[in-house]
């Protein structure tokens, strides 16, 4: 095992940027995603981070199958909300 690396339990990954042009907006959206958490966080990992009005998610996962399905679950509510910041307009007040 001299000079070799172990693989990594978490072989997939993935990342998504979305640019809400506005680190509020990216906020609201940072903290509506943030409650739900992994089903299965033995098997997918998921951080977000917000800045310069972006929101940024990288995803880890032990196979693709959990991979595809945390991303698409993920992309479904990351839709609803954003399109909620959409219909409160730019003069929704916090």
């Amino acid at each position: 095992m001299d000079g070799e690396t172990l693989p990594s339990e978490w072989d997939f990954s993935c990342d998504l940027e979305v640019d809400y042009q506005s680190d509020e907006k990216a906020s609201i959206v940072y903290s509506a995603l943030a409650v739900d958490k992994e089903l299965q966080p033995d098997k997918v990992k998921r951080k977000m981070l917000v800045s310069n009005g972006k929101l940024s998610v990288h995803f880890e996962a032990v196979e693709a199958r959990f991979l595809r399905a945390s991303f698409s679950s993920f992309v479904d509510v990351l839709t609803l909300a954003t399109r909620t910041i959409e219909e409160c307009g730019p003069g929704m007040e916090l």
